[in-house]
């Protein structure tokens, strides 16, 4: 059963870490990953820029709208994903509890499932 674990951080947190500081935590994620991998857990995983780099896209009138990153209202990013397979929803929660981002992040758990399931 897929799950996503989406990695919330404030959108300035970064900037908050010292070079040594923010290698150091994105390895202990890596390490994460490797341990969910040899686990036969692992689909996917990625970190994702931050939102100062994003774009966000929407027809009008079906014509593209494009407005760029970083968005005044924003107040945290998705920075980054690991998509699991697990057996329950509770192996999932489990799973995000022990993700060494929860300690700086919120990691938000979601099923994958068809959009039109409610």
């Amino acid at each position: 059963m897929p799950h996503m674990l989406l990695i919330h951080e404030a959108i300035d947190q970064r900037a908050t870490r010292t070079d040594t500081e923010g290698r150091a935590l994105y390895e202990s994620m890596l390490r994460w990953g490797d341990d969910l991998k040899t686990r036969g857990l692992l689909l996917a995983a990625e970190s994702l820029a931050p939102a100062a780099t994003s774009a966000r896209v929407t027809l009008i009138g079906g014509k593209a709208r494009v407005v760029d990153g970083p968005f005044a209202e924003t107040k945290e990013m998705i920075g980054g994903f690991f998509l699991v397979d697990v057996g329950s929803r509770e192996e999932a929660i489990a799973l995000a509890a022990e993700c060494p981002a929860a300690a700086w992040a919120t990691v938000e758990v979601r099923a994958l499932a068809p959009c039109h399931v409610r």
